[in-house]
């Protein structure tokens, strides 16, 4: 894979905050904002109230009476990551509607406009992606308590009651234990650089915790997510159009494109986590399944553009597998290999949620209507437009096939 990113000869934590990356939250957008001002405002109140408008099938009709505003006063990072993750919110009401049985096929230029300028100017897609929905859509209750579920909650939510706060913050959850291995990355690369082999084992040691303490959460999905909620509700406001049935050629913008785009849902593959572990330890996804590999390299449009930089760069670092490798040291593949066991655990974990929270309902919900679209496609198809079993399946084979055979 070529490398466009140039990796600096000393790494530190000012570094990384150029790839807006938090020292404790990692990727999480910290502290987002919860309000914007008028005339936005006017677009958070339709986007607070979502689940209400849907309900009544006022939705379309409020979303139509909007004026169409520039995003000229969107002047700071922050504004403009509120102001994509509530066109996001509105937009996927605004197509899905009450649950899909009446597609909207045109996105009016009220709100395509200023959304298609907003997403070009964060170089995100114009859609509800995880940077929104996760990583920017969190507060906590208490400002001065824990990051923990029971002091946390989403800023906007969809139909289907508590199952969107459980889905995102647990996945949130997820990526701020995540985070304190990412911390570990600056000492991490340094000590390669040096040939610190003690500052490396600990390094390593320090990330196999932090990924196995993300699976821990990733265990609260079962908690605070209902399947049937999930499938039969939430699942339907997350799907994008691009290889979906309901929209084979796209969404129309109205006075931005002629013709429809396709652009992906919401997906896990848009997390920088996974892709950041992997390329930090080596594991080449491009040696598995082209499709696959195809799909994580694409899902990195749908990444902040800063933290997309940040895995470009990562890739030009001094490889960690190779050093470890070159040391024929025993206990020092161990600990590599730890890590790599741990992506391993969180993949085959993600199966499991798939096949609970995806294929199950799918099937049962074929036993019921023998003549849904779903009778005929046993495996799902996720809210990212891919076979996600597949997907899954291919991603964690991969990274068990790059474990060091120790002697």
């Amino acid at each position: 894979m070529a490398h466009s990113g140039t990796f600096p000869t000393e790494v530190s934590w000012e570094k990384f905050k150029e790839y807006h990356i938090d020292e404790e939250l990692g990727f999480v957008l910290p502290d987002p904002l919860e309000e914007l001002p008028y005339p936005y405002d006017q677009w958070i109140s339709i986007a607070k109230n979502l689940p209400e408008l849907i309900e009544k099938n006022e939705l379309r009709k409020e979303v139509e009476k909007l004026q169409m505003f520039s995003i000229d006063g969107l002047k700071d990072h922050k504004s403009q990551r509120l102001a994509h993750l509530v066109l996001g919110y509105i937009t996927m009401a605004y197509v899905w509607n009450q649950g899909g049985e009446d597609v909207c096929e045109v996105l009016p230029k009220n709100i395509a406009v200023p959304y298609c300028e907003l997403s070009q100017k964060l170089d995100l897609p114009p859609i509800l992606v995880y940077a929104d929905c996760v990583l920017a859509n969190w507060k906590k209750k208490d400002p001065r308590g824990p990051m923990t579920y029971e002091n946390m909650d989403i800023l906007f939510s969809f139909p289907g009651g508590d199952c969107g706060k459980g889905f995102f913050l647990v996945s949130l959850l997820v990526e701020i234990a995540a985070a304190s291995a990412i911390k570990v990355i600056p000492g991490l690369l340094n000590a390669v650089k040096c040939e610190d082999r003690n500052t490396l084992q600990m390094a390593l040691r320090q990330i196999a915790s932090c990924l196995k303490q993300a699976l821990k959460e990733f265990g609260q999905m079962h908690d605070y997510v209902d399947p049937d909620d999930f499938f039969n509700v939430l699942r339907i406001y997350l799907s994008g159009w691009k290889g979906n049935l309901q929209l084979p050629s796209g969404l129309k913008y109205e006075g931005v494109w002629e013709t429809p785009k396709q652009f992906a849902g919401g997906s896990a593959a848009q997390s920088s986590i996974f892709q950041c572990f992997d390329v930090l330890l080596g594991i080449e996804q491009s040696s598995g399944e082209e499709s696959s590999f195809k799909f994580l390299h694409e899902m990195r449009e749908y990444m902040p553009l800063a933290h997309r930089k940040f895995l470009q760069t990562l890739e030009s670092a001094p490889s960690v597998r190779q050093f470890v490798l070159s040391k024929g040291d025993a206990e020092l593949q161990a600990d590599y290999n730890d890590c790599v066991k741990a992506m391993v655990a969180l993949r085959s974990y993600h199966l499991r949620i798939v096949a609970k929270y995806i294929v199950t309902p799918s099937k049962n919900r074929s036993r019921g209507n023998p003549t849904s679209e779903d009778s005929s496609e046993p495996e799902n198809t996720g809210t990212g437009g891919m076979k996600v079993m597949t997907f899954l399946k291919s991603v964690k084979g991969t990274t068990e096939k790059f474990l060091l055979k120790c002697d």
